[in-house]
């Protein structure tokens, strides 16, 4: 009677790879949102990001002295012979240039930590947010692709701000600077300058139309192969029993190149902004040389002016290409922040109401009263079901897979939340108590085991975080895992690799059991609990479990019949409804659903 998948259900398992799921919710395209929402993240930093803007001016000013002064060197100096003048002017050019460095240098300092501040929370934010959407939201979103919003979108989030707002602003700067110096000093020569703008400016915006689209394919592609890589990494040893090798290699290349074309049209437009603009900005200084040469020979403008104005266009040309590829890079950037914010926006379906009573210590009456629930609409799963566990009995739930015993867990903790009726704990509406006072009532060990990467002491502490070490011990003891762990390399302190892998399926279940006796919880839930161990060690942590659910209201899910024969009442599940209910001696009696169930799965076994 194991239910690993019920029916009409989606999978639910931690670290979940795309499989068949989409992503399930469209894309936000709207770029002043995102600048907006990433603004959010900046704004208790303005007194720092006004310190970085007061520095940006001044390196762009002193970069901006350096042609200007090399103009009056040539006229006033150079062309007079005079060596103390132009020693001196050589100096403060020097200066100039360090005074540009030292700023720029403690600009981009304060600025990234600022944006590695900003991140950090929003980092945070989306971690936590994920940890209060309910499980419907991860059945529709893979595992990967959530992983990847965590990582390679934040990433290029990061990699956009740190390394361009500061250039944004100097380039802007610059650029501003350069045309009053320009038209202070000749207005022709001005204009022949200026006229590059509106043609870079046109090239970059048609450039930015397809990179965009292009970056935001690309993380979503990213999404999908990271879920593959995960799923594979994760699903080794059934894809090593399997002999899945080459198929998951095939997958894998379909995949990455999917991810390389995807990455090849995103980049490829972009590519082309830089050589270009090189080929127009080459193109206009040979245009100003020209004009210039013409006006100096008709004695309009002196050498050193022509120089200065060379100088200023090389430098104009520098911003406008730079602000053309920081655009392009906000692209990437934007499409991260979309994917980020969608979720971080996504309301939680599972919310304590407002004016949540609190739980505290409870009894242990349960009710259904004609719960009805789906997963998918209009596919019931749970149809109409009543019955009632009275506090301290412990009650069965059997019938074939698929037939929703599992899905009576899922609401019994509101996991999800059912469609119609109620269900009922010591009288109270579960949906009207907090949800972290129902969970911390409950004690449940499920028949996939998940232990986190860290000793087995704090994965057994995690059933209650403010127990001692002694007490987790006395659990463990409770439920004979004491002797296999003392064994172990460390014992207690024994570090566990991901989900526990160096252990052995019926250790790491050992461990899910002493983590739910630690809990002491006031109702107990065995989806399967004792499924993965040999029978020898059943036996011997059935009196363990036994003494646990004594006085505790318990809900047990099991393929054995060690724990059915002594419940209270066994409730057959089939298609979603209760078909039979009794105990044990008086199903059999009947000779019904039950009993063809038990003389077809169980006869023969010992109980």
């Amino acid at each position: 009677m194991a239910e690993k998948n019920t029916q009409n259900r989606p999978a639910v398992r931690p670290g979940r790879g795309p499989g068949s799921h989409g992503h399930g919710f469209e894309k936000p395209k709207d770029m002043k949102r995102s600048l907006m929402q990433i603004g959010h993240y900046f704004s208790p930093y303005r007194v720092q990001l006004a310190i970085v803007f007061l520095l940006v001016i001044g390196y762009s000013l002193a970069g901006l002295l350096g042609p200007y002064l090399l103009g009056v060197a040539i006229d006033d100096y150079i062309v007079n012979k005079d060596v103390p003048g132009l020693t001196r002017i050589s100096l403060f050019m020097l200066a100039a240039f360090l005074s540009s460095v030292v700023l720029q240098f403690f600009a981009n300092w304060i600025m990234a930590s600022v944006s590695q501040k900003a991140l950090k929370k929003m980092r945070t934010d989306l971690f936590q947010h994920l940890q209060i959407l309910s499980l419907r939201f991860f059945d529709k979103n893979p595992a990967g692709d959530l992983m990847s919003r965590l990582t390679n979108d934040i990433d290029a989030i990061n990699r956009a701000i740190s390394q361009n707002i500061t250039g944004l602003i100097s380039n802007v700067l610059t650029l501003i600077g350069i045309l009053v110096a320009m038209f202070s000093l000749n207005v022709w020569l001005a204009l022949a300058t200026v006229i590059i703008v509106p043609l870079m400016a046109a090239f970059t915006m048609f450039i930015a139309r397809y990179s965009r689209k292009g970056f935001r394919d690309l993380q979503k592609q990213m999404g999908t192969f990271n879920g593959t890589i995960e799923e594979n990494v994760s699903g080794q040893r059934v894809v090593k029993a399997f002999r899945r090798n080459e198929t998951a290699i095939a997958k894998f290349r379909k995949e990455n190149q999917a991810v390389y074309e995807t990455s090849k049209r995103a980049h490829t437009i972009v590519f082309l902004l830089m050589p270009l603009t090189n080929q127009l900005g080459n193109l206009f200084i040979i245009v100003l040389a020209s004009l210039g040469g013409w006006l100096a020979i008709r004695g309009l403008v002196s050498v050193g002016l022509i120089a200065t104005f060379i100088s200023y266009s090389r430098l104009f040309l520098q911003p406008v290409r730079q602000l053309s590829n920081i655009y392009n890079s906000l692209q990437s950037a934007l499409a991260g922040a979309e994917r980020v914010f969608e979720i971080i926006t996504t309301e939680p379906e599972l919310t304590d109401e407002k004016g949540a009573s609190p739980l505290t210590e409870i009894e242990g009456h349960v009710e259904f009263k004609d719960v009805e629930f789906s997963y998918v609409e209009d596919v019931p799963v749970i149809k109409k079901m009543s019955f009632e566990a009275r506090t301290g009995h412990t009650i069965a739930l059997v019938g074939p897979t698929g037939a929703g015993k599992t899905t009576i867990i899922n609401l019994l903790t509101r996991f999800y939340d059912i469609d119609k009726g109620v269900i009922l704990i010591d009288g109270k509406d579960i949906r009207k108590v907090k949800k972290d006072d129902l969970r911390r009532n409950l004690g449940i060990v499920l028949q996939d085991t998940f232990l986190f990467s860290d000793t087995v002491m704090e994965n057994i502490r995690y059933g209650r975080l403010d127990a001692t070490d002694e007490e987790c011990i006395e659990a463990a003891k409770m439920a004979d895992a004491d002797h296999f762990i003392r064994q172990l390399p460390q014992g207690y302190q024994r570090k566990l690799s991901e989900r526990g892998s160096n252990l052995s399926q019926g250790q790491r279940q050992l461990l899910s059991i002493s983590r739910a006796i630690l809990a002491n919880p006031g109702i107990l839930i065995l989806d399967e609990a004792t499924s993965s161990v040999d029978t020898r060690t059943e036996a011997r942590i059935q009196s363990a479990l036994l003494r646990l659910m004594e006085g505790r209201t318990s809900f047990v899910i099991a393929h054995r019949l060690s724990t059915i024969r002594d419940a209270k009442y066994v409730l057959v599940i089939n298609e979603g409804e209760i078909v039979e209910q009794g105990n044990h001696d008086e199903l059999m009696a009947m000779q019904g659903f039950y009993y063809n169930l038990y003389m077809s799965q169980f006869k023969g076994q010992e109980i």
